[in-house]
């Protein structure tokens, strides 16, 4: 397994951030699957996925540099640079864009575990990379983008809340498959049997993502640490649960699709970002909801969680039967 040895001081610095070309990168290791983990990714497959295997027919070059980056046990660092905080695409991309050609080459080899290809022995690398990026965030991502930060920014508070309830080996054990904290002040953040790494006073930062594939590590040595993770199953799925038809005449269907989403707790900030609806007019809908005792409130750590009660409960089921 692979892990990281971290101080005290690394750890009390550790921020959650959100990156736009990691969700981009995201989306083309999606497309390049293929394969969805809920019908939200079916639908945005089914959209976007014959455009984007027609424009890497028409440039194989760049259709062989992501299948060699995609490596079966490691990614091409040069893909997936760490992010820095809090920065727009064009800002992050451009740091792929300007990666040195013999660094790519040398990442593809690695990624690959053997020689580079014939075809990728050239220097435009990082441009081409950085133009299907590019071209994936502006087709397949940019116009979900709004809806996919409040889903992500959801998935930090719930994060943050289990952090400030159990603690980091709570927050790390349910962050992704295979991470989880191990004591002793290590961080196991992969399965994969690579050499420990001393991170102590580094910067280190937790990514997360949309689309339910594993994640990834990056770093920049022996500055700056990152993992990415997917983030919670139950905010990247963007085909909400359907609100049975009487029970949205009997509470209206904005109230209750609220309802219906709070089969395990959630804060305000998660239910605007699965309704799409405003902060106050989920506000009111709680209020509502709380009058009537169909959902209860409760503190985890400075997040406020709700949930449906017993009588919240047999009013979702006896509508959906």
């Amino acid at each position: 397994m692979g892990w990281w040895q971290i101080n005290a001081d690394t750890l009390a610095r550790t921020r959650f951030v959100l990156s736009p070309l990691a969700e981009t990168f995201a989306a083309v290791k999606l497309l390049h699957a293929g394969t969805a983990a809920h019908p939200g990714e079916r639908a945005w497959l089914d959209a976007h996925l014959p455009a984007y295997k027609r424009r890497l027919s028409g440039d194989p070059v760049t259709a062989l540099l992501i299948r060699s980056g995609l490596g079966r046990n490691w990614i091409a660092d040069f893909l997936t640079p760490t992010p820095r905080g809090e920065a727009d695409f064009e800002e992050e991309v451009a740091r792929v864009r300007e990666a040195s050609a013999a660094d790519a080459r040398a990442h593809l080899i690695v990624s690959l575990a053997g020689p580079l290809p014939a075809a990728l022995h050239r220097d435009d690398l990082p441009e081409r990379a950085a133009d299907l990026l590019t071209h994936v965030w502006t087709e397949a991502v940019r116009p979900y983008w709004d809806r996919r930060r409040r889903v992500l920014e959801a998935d930090v508070v719930a994060r943050t809340a289990r952090l400030s309830q159990g603690g980091w080996a709570a927050a790390l054990d349910a962050l992704r498959p295979g991470t989880r904290w191990l004591g002793d002040n290590r961080l196991q953040v992969n399965l994969h049997e690579y050499p420990p790494r001393e991170i102590s006073g580094a910067e280190l930062v937790f990514v997360p993502i949309t689309p339910q594939r594993h994640g990834w590590v990056s770093w920049e040595e022996p500055d700056r640490y990152a993992v990415v993770y997917p983030c919670s199953g139950v905010l990247a799925d963007t085909g909400p649960e359907a609100v049975p038809e009487s029970l949205g005449a009997l509470l209206g269907p904005a109230r209750a699709g609220v309802l219906v989403l709070l089969d395990s707790p959630m804060s305000t900030t998660q239910l605007v970002a699965l309704t799409g609806q405003g902060l106050g007019s989920v506000g009111r809908h709680l209020k509502v909801l709380l009058d009537a005792r169909l959902v209860r409130r409760g503190r985890a750590g400075r997040s406020v969680l709700y949930s449906r009660t017993p009588a919240g409960e047999v009013l979702v089921k006896a509508q959906r039967e």
